[in-house]
């Protein structure tokens, strides 16, 4: 209800969010494919892969044209980490590739390289979808780029 009376946390700076920002757009200049990062403090669910959904679903991001959207969530408090991938993409690279995904960012974290790790995920995720969806003439860029910051 009050939520101007309090500042949000800063986990990146202006600077990391470019990088990550431009690891995004790096990642979709080959694909029809999108890729949005989520970051809040708490994760809302015991899960974190339900909370992915529920902020996959939040951001339309299960309206593309090919079902093959990505959401990296990142639940900076609570250390909870999740990828989810929508129908088209899941069922070409299953959950063994997003628990690699998740893998290797948790180790990254754990060394204190958060945006090189993020970085590193969404180069791989880019690859995928390039690989699997990529970009045909008229493509367009569905979603938007940016980082996306939850309470």
């Amino acid at each position: 209800m009050f939520d101007f009376l309090f500042k949000k946390k800063e986990y990146f700076t202006a600077e990391q969010q470019e990088q990550v920002v431009n690891a995004i757009r790096q990642a979709e200049t080959a694909t029809s494919g999108e890729v949005r990062i989520y970051i809040e403090t708490k994760c809302k669910t015991a899960v974190p892969l339900e909370r992915a959904m529920a902020v996959f679903q939040s951001l339309k991001m299960d309206q593309t044209r090919d079902r093959n959207a990505v959401l990296l969530y990142i639940a900076m408090g609570s250390r909870k980490l999740a990828v989810y991938g929508d129908e088209g993409i899941h069922k070409i690279v299953g959950q063994n590739y997003w628990d690699g995904t998740i893998a290797q960012l948790a180790m990254h974290f754990k060394n204190g390289n958060m945006t090189a790790g993020i970085v590193e995920a969404l180069t791989d995720i880019g690859q995928k979808l390039q690989k699997h969806f990529p970009y045909l003439e008229g493509d367009k860029n569905e979603l938007p780029d940016e980082m996306v910051f939850g309470k």
